[in-house]
């Protein structure tokens, strides 16, 4: 594999950006923050751009795709960009029948369960994903000292909609094939792998200064299942970055159970959802990484008063960590007040770090 090289924007040049000095254990100027699904959703100029457009769509628009991304950061003052995109954009670009169905999500045209069926999916090539690459070029222009993240949908997370065929509540087909025919599970996750690292060092060698790896579903399982089925892939995307020089981080929800394993898995930074206070998550994931966090979305529907005193009970938390990435402990909601979002922004760089 080849190393990465740096892009036209010296990453040298965000040496101080609060939210890299947190991303790598130090402690920045002020407690950085920025929000999952923050680009786009609960904006209604979001909303007023996206009109007529499709999602995938939108994801393979790189004008689109910059002004998207650039919204929040705008409005809200965050510490990071995150690039504006969905999970499944690198296996739609790889040209698998993938499309996202308003209301429910992504949805296959062909599950794959099956030796066959494995053989016969695509492979990604960078090229492929060349309009994704274009909006983080324009992005780099655009945001100045502010960071971008880039990132992708880690390879179990991507195989469960690619068994199931879409959004499963239990993961019934995806838990099956794991146990009936493992062959086929490892070389399904280990094609995944390779989609997901070629996507990720696709993003760095366009000059995203971070990524995150989403297991979304990793929740769902148990620590041994995780272990042996799912770890070791997780482990050779977040090993192909190794030489990328930027953070990684490394997010599931529901997974304060996994939190060991996923931290061995190799990234730099775990992120948290809000089920587990951020020091216990920071001590079972080995004591010594940052940790990304970890404020219930749903708190943001509450009165000021009470979501200012989670903010503070979640930055005292993070003081007594490694390093400490305020964040929500999933997506910003739908409905979510943006003027509240401004205003919790505006709570955490008002925290002692």
């Amino acid at each position: 594999m080849t190393t990465l090289t740096a892009p036209s924007r010296s990453r040298r040049d965000l040496a101080g950006a609060p939210f890299l000095v947190a991303a790598r254990g130090g402690r920045p100027e002020r407690l950085p923050v920025w929000f999952m699904r923050q680009a786009g959703r609960s904006l209604p100029e979001y909303r007023a751009l996206r009109a007529g457009t499709g999602m995938l769509q939108s994801c393979l628009d790189p004008e689109l795709t910059c002004e998207i991304t650039l919204q929040p950061v705008r409005r809200h003052g965050v510490d990071a960009a995150i690039l504006f995109s969905d999970i499944v954009v690198p296996l739609y670009a790889a040209g698998v029948g993938v499309d996202i169905v308003a209301g429910t999500g992504p949805v296959v045209a062909e599950p794959v369960r099956t030796a066959a069926d494995v053989a016969r999916l695509p492979e990604l090539h960078p090229e492929q994903v060349a309009p994704v690459t274009e909006a983080v070029g324009l992005l780099i222009n655009a945001l100045g000292s502010t960071p971008l993240i880039g990132f992708a949908g880690a390879p179990f997370t991507l195989a469960s909609y690619l068994i199931e065929g879409g959004p499963s509540r239990n993961h019934e087909r995806t838990k099956a094939l794991m146990r009936s025919a493992p062959d086929v599970w490892h070389a399904l996750l280990g094609r995944l792998a390779t989609l997901t690292s070629t996507f990720l060092r696709a993003q760095v060698a366009a000059g995203v200064d971070a990524v995150q790896l989403f297991d979304s579903w990793a929740g769902a399982l148990s620590e041994r299942d995780y272990r042996t089925y799912v770890a070791p892939h997780s482990a050779r995307v977040l090993a192909d970055l190794a030489d990328a020089g930027v953070p990684r981080i490394h997010f599931g929800v529901g997974t304060g159970e996994l939190l060991g394993a996923m931290a061995e898995a190799g990234a730099d930074v775990i992120g948290v959802d809000w089920r587990i206070p951020l020091d216990d998550a920071a001590r079972r994931a080995g004591g010594t990484r940052p940790v990304q966090g970890n404020l219930d979305p749903a708190v943001l529907f509450a009165d000021p008063a009470s979501i200012e005193a989670e903010v503070v009970r979640i930055a005292a938390e993070g003081r007594r960590t490694p390093g400490h990435v305020f964040n929500l402990g999933h997506g910003v909601l739908p409905d979510t007040d943006p003027d509240v979002i401004t205003r919790t922004v505006e709570l955490v760089h008002a925290q002692p770090v």
